[in-house]
């Protein structure tokens, strides 16, 4: 089977490509997370874990 491509020419663009540095992440303040945490587990009714959704 012939190759797509071949092996030397293999990560060009990624290498050409310019570095540019990640955005900061700030994270949301206490009161307002404890707030979204509260909705999600009182009024929504969520169990910890990712599997929260009951069928």
């Amino acid at each position: 089977m012939p190759t797509h491509g071949s092996l030397s020419k293999a990560g060009k663009v990624r290498s050409q490509t310019p570095k540019i540095q990640p955005a900061q992440k700030k994270s949301p303040q206490p009161r307002f997370r404890n707030k979204r945490n509260y909705e999600k587990r009182v009024m929504l009714q969520r169990k910890p874990g990712q599997n929260w959704i009951t069928a």
